[in-house]
């Protein structure tokens, strides 16, 4: 898998917040994206993801030489971000039903209890994510970008409200992950900056 992106720039009206971001890399690999707070780190992982629109430039998505469309691209795409919306009057469970049938079009039970149970949600499975402090929701999050096994996981703000226990465990799913895929990681933090083997700065 590669991911290239040619030119990237974006305006809100006529305020420029990305210019001309480039960048090229292959899996396995991490790449991370750095800049001061509103310098366009979170913009620039939206148009990534494909979900909002560059105003100039392109991001290309090639595999096995060939260059996928948005929809197939989204596919191997997995997501953490503040920005990813959860349902809080559903449980973990449900929610996570929800998302695998979104992505595969059914829903596997055993991959979700056991990505519940390794984000320490196993004993929390059935309560409504209303009742989740910030840390949890962060967790359901993770197994729901994990959930479909994609080759590209990107993390924005990775590590935000989580616990020293709980960061630990997402340098090594960054770790590990990196190893045989893309890991793109939006963050200012030094500790997860040093994960990655290339970086875009953003101003």
């Amino acid at each position: 898998m590669r991911i290239t992106a040619n030119n990237i720039s974006k305006y809100f009206q006529r305020r420029q917040v990305l210019k001309n971001i480039h960048f090229q890399i292959d899996s396995p690999g991490a790449l991370v994206v750095t800049g001061p707070n509103g310098s366009g780190k979170s913009t620039l992982v939206r148009i990534i993801c494909g979900l909002m629109g560059a105003s100039s430039g392109t991001v290309n998505f090639i595999e096995n030489g060939k260059t996928l469309d948005q929809i197939d691209a989204a596919q191997q795409i997995g997501l953490v971000s503040p920005y990813l919306q959860l349902y809080k009057d559903l449980t973990a469970w449900e929610n996570l039903s929800f998302f695998a049938k979104s992505r595969t079009g059914h829903v596997e039970k055993k991959r979700i209890l056991e990505l519940l149970t390794a984000v320490g949600l196993n004993n929390r499975l059935h309560d409504p994510l209303r009742a989740y402090s910030s840390g949890m929701l962060q967790r359901v999050k993770y197994a729901a970008a994990l959930y479909h096994q994609p080759k590209i996981l990107i993390l924005d703000e990775p590590t935000a409200n989580l616990d020293e226990t709980g960061k630990q465990w997402v340098y090594s799913i960054i770790e590990t992950y990196r190893q045989s895929n893309i890991v793109i990681i939006a963050t200012n933090e030094p500790e997860e900056v040093v994960l990655a083997t290339q970086r875009v700065d953003v101003t």
